[in-house]
């Protein structure tokens, strides 16, 4: 995956509550809540950390935490979360595709997979399956087309943004449903937010 979210990194969290308002942050502690104690959990483009607060408030400590985000920009920010934070918390600066991790009890990706084309979502996605293990839960935020104009008129500006300022390749929404239904995941938990262009599920492995 080409895009790199460093441009946009002091501005991020900024900007998509002047879109969102507190709906992306919602959507993504709404599944919080299915995280056991003690749990060995991967967070795989988490941005600036801020999900990182918020998990302590579910669990102060006990839980280990890697914490994996491309963007260096990112993690430089996510760094100051850390030293404030009881969890154990690994930080790793690199792609997940070259990184080779398993024995998760929770797997999150806040708005991933939107990065990727079709064509290349397949072999990433099945390479984070691999790291979760059996019967541990995958919670997933992401965006949603469901049929209201304004949501592809927003999706294709949001897409064309970071396509100029990070290098995002994709140029629509890939069919993650595809892919969780392909390896047999259950769902156990859904929610809508922002007039349903947000979803966030938890899967869990079968």
């Amino acid at each position: 995956m080409a895009s790199n979210y460093d441009n946009s990194a002091s501005f991020y969290d900024r900007l998509s509550r002047v879109v969102f308002g507190d709906a992306l942050v919602k959507a993504q502690v709404y599944l919080l809540h299915h995280i056991p104690p003690g749990a060995n959990v991967l967070i795989v483009g988490g941005g600036t950390g801020w999900i990182l607060d918020e998990i302590t408030k579910v669990h102060r400590q006990g839980l280990s935490i890697t914490y994996v985000e491309i963007s260096a920009k990112m993690i430089a920010i996510a760094q100051k979360r850390v030293v404030k934070n009881s969890n154990k918390i690994i930080l790793i600066n690199a792609a997940i595709e070259d990184l080779e991790l398993s024995d998760f009890d929770i797997l999150i990706t806040p708005f991933l997979f939107d990065n990727y084309r079709e064509q290349d979502l397949p072999e990433t996605f099945g390479h984070i399956h691999s790291m979760l293990k059996p019967r541990g839960l995958w919670l997933n935020t992401d965006f949603q087309l469901s049929g209201k104009w304004w949501q592809y008129v927003l999706l294709k500006s949001m897409l064309l943004f970071f396509k100029i300022l990070c290098g995002v390749e994709s140029s629509k929404l890939p069919d993650v449903t595809a892919q969780f239904n392909q390896l047999a995941y259950k769902m156990i938990d859904e929610k809508t937010f922002y007039g349903d262009f947000v979803v966030t599920r938890g899967y869990r492995k079968i």
